[in-house]
């Protein structure tokens, strides 16, 4: 069934046209409408239902006859109700905008990536697609080798014929907390089952699609949003979860000398609030999975452009600051599980993390722990099925004890699988919640934290070298002490969706694709946000979080100046610019006064099920066993008891590490 009807379908040509009004295309409005009814129809469920909706109310409000006007009137309009509004609803229809600029830049030829050599879109922008770049000194074209022997056995991943009755242990998700947790838990002898709800995607299978990668491995195609459509929140569906599709970047809690030594210490704070973690053991954790992983601080190759820039950036900003915080600040690279760096398995530094490597070299979950779990210790894995409901029993002692897993398999048919020794929920913030809602734990979802994103792209003068686009996606940061900068750039479609600016000068912009420089802040936004109705409801702190907000954009905006840029494009929804001779400080104040008036994204929303010795204000003990169960266990980010401030990707391998490795967990 197509996602669109007739009415829809001509109203998003037309809405095509004007937004391309000005700009000359390399494909047409036909096509884009077409690339746009492709991401629907592999999305689907309540997500294609939203974005009906918001069609018809987009369409309501630009007007009667949308249509039928002229191209110039729909500018107008679109100008006036949706571009330069402070009314929330037109707003939050104006990030239609984004969805028809990603159709637009994310085209793909019909084939693979021999087919989109000569990708129009490709060489409006001057962009090359990493099988045909050269690389070092090379005249000719290098491609980058896959690694194999790292993936996971398909044999080992059983479909509904394949499923047995019951299973010692059944672990619901794959991704950074569920794996590991698998691994460990089967490595004691335990029979295990890991329920992942996205499909089995192996490096081979992934692909420069990034419209076919984004819809294939994003919970709703990377357009899951807060009720409020205030923030977008990334998360992975697929077996290895976010670890398939994240930048590899590793920071740890309050790690000396890659901290900012203001910082509030993570741990400490939990412990105060009833929540103590022994911080030997947990730093163990850490240390476990970096052996595991090979995390190590990246080559300074793979990130040879946006990187330097935000370092460089930094240092010249700093030394002209008169705020001591910033002398204290740290800048350095990441450090990451790609590789490991300085091997001949180390990151291709393609671009392409956010829609998966197809070449093998990141060591994500699917890659380390998954099949580790499945060839030594015999865990299996069934895919595209989703865990609805644990069943319970009483122990003698009151408490509930788990006997099974109501499952929802590919086929939309429900089975029971009864778990002979134990469950451990690790689907994250959001959907462990919702499973742990559905099976009668009350209080579930409550005081979720979001890292805060949002970038400002920076225009650099045309005789920096290179294409700021042939690198690592992600590869330096700047902690502050209350927000951390990150460097950062992206393939066509992600770049053109976060590219601030509207009609022919964002196209103006796109063409200058080689010349820009991109980075974006990151701030804590804590305990903000609860899980309501299966979604999650967030929303900023006007005195706390939006001076923040403002801060790190007008700080990052110098930093892009200190570095040489010509002028910066913060992720306003109203497109503005900021040049050198602006008083940058308080433009922020002036442009941002709601969050709706900023492009805010997260990919580490944690919180929702807190650790805490009480059960009162938490749902899991310091050991991560569920209040008032036997053997139930929840080991993702969803039990941090707040925010910790930096990328949450090792701090959750080290709590799954922390709750199942250090002995068995059911006993």
């Amino acid at each position: 069934m197509a996602p669109f009807n007739f009415g829809q379908l001509k109203f998003l040509k037309a809405l095509t046209e004007a937004l391309f009004h000005g700009a000359e295309m390399a494909i047409s409005a036909d096509q884009v409408v077409a690339n746009v009814t492709d991401l629907f129809a592999k999305v689907g469920g309540t997500k294609l239902d939203e974005i009906r909706l918001s069609l018809t109310l987009t369409e309501v409000a630009l007007g009667p006859l949308f249509a039928l006007v002229s191209v110039e009137t729909r500018v107008e309009r679109i100008r006036d109700r949706m571009q330069n509004t402070s009314f929330d609803l037109f707003q939050d229809m104006g990030r239609l905008r984004g969805i028809i600029y990603a159709c637009y830049y994310g085209h793909w030829q019909p084939g693979g990536e021999d087919e989109n050599a000569a990708n129009p879109v490709h060489a409006q922008i001057g962009f090359t697609l990493p099988k045909f770049r050269h690389r070092g000194a090379s005249d000719i074209a290098t491609p980058i080798p896959p690694v194999t022997g790292r993936e996971i056995d398909p044999a080992h991943v059983i479909d509904a014929a394949g499923l047995e009755q019951e299973y010692d242990v059944i672990v619901v998700g794959s991704g950074a907390g569920g794996a590991i947790a698998a691994h460990n838990v089967a490595a004691q002898g335990y029979k295990v089952l890991i329920v992942e709800a996205g499909p089995f995607y192996p490096s081979p299978r992934i692909t420069h699609h990034e419209l076919d990668m984004i819809a294939q491995l994003y919970k709703h195609g990377a357009l899951q949003t807060s009720t409020n459509r205030d923030f977008v929140v990334f998360q992975g569906r697929c077996v290895g979860g976010s670890s398939t599709i994240n930048n590899g970047i590793c920071l740890r809690v309050n790690e000396a000398g890659r901290t900012h030594p203001d910082a509030p210490d993570v741990l400490a704070k939990w412990s105060a609030m009833g929540a103590p973690v022994d911080a030997a053991a947990f730093h163990a954790a850490y240390d476990a999975v970096q052996a595991r992983l090979g995390i190590a601080k990246i080559e300074p190759r793979s990130g040879r452009h946006n990187g330097p820039h935000l370092l460089n950036g930094w240092a010249a900003y700093a030394a002209t600051s008169s705020d001591p915080k910033d002398r204290r600040a740290v800048a350095d690279w990441f450090a990451k599980n790609f590789g490991p760096p300085n091997t001949s398995t180390a990151c291709g530094y393609c671009g392409y993390c956010n829609s998966g490597c197809a070449y093998g070299r990141r060591l994500g979950m699917a890659q380390t722990y998954l099949p580790d779990a499945c060839r030594d210790h015999g865990a299996r894995i069934i895919a595209g099925t989703k865990a609805d409901k644990i069943l319970w029993q009483h122990a003698i002692d009151g408490r509930r004890e788990a006997e099974a897993v109501k499952l929802v398999l590919p086929d939309g048919s429900k089975t029971l699988v009864r778990a002979r020794i134990g469950v451990v929920v690790a689907a994250g913030t959001i959907a462990s919640s919702k499973l742990l809602d559905r099976s009668d734990i009350d209080g579930t979802g409550k005081r979720v934290s979001l890292n805060v994103a949002s970038p400002v792209v920076a225009l650099m003068p045309d005789n920096v070298g290179g294409d700021a686009w042939d690198e690592d996606q992600m590869s330096s940061y700047v902690d502050c002490g209350d927000f951390l900068l990150e460097s950062h750039f992206q393939p066509p479609m992600s770049m053109a969706s976060l590219m601030p600016g509207w009609f022919d000068e964002h196209q103006a912009r796109m063409k200058r694709y080689g010349r820009v420089h991109s980075a974006g802040i990151l701030f804590p936004a804590d305990r903000r946000g609860h899980v309501d109705g299966g979604k999650l409801k967030f929303r900023l702190d006007e005195h706390e979080d939006l001076p923040v907000l403002r801060r790190a954009m007008a700080t990052l905006t110098k930093v892009h100046f200190a570095a040489g840029a010509l002028e910066c494009y913060p992720a306003l929804a109203k497109g503005q610019v900021v040049t050198p001779g602006m008083d940058v400080d308080a433009f922020f104040d002036d442009a941002i006064r709601e969050a709706d008036d900023v492009t805010l994204s997260s990919s580490h929303p944690h919180g929702g099920n807190a650790i805490n010795e009480n059960p009162a204000y938490g749902i899991v003990d310091p050991d991560c066993r569920v209040h008032g169960t036997t053997n139930v266990l929840v080991t993702d980010a969803s039990v941090f008891p707040s925010c910790i401030r930096v990328n949450a990707q090792w701090t959750t391998m080290a709590m799954a590490q922390y709750a199942t490795g250090r002995g068995d967990p059911f006993r």
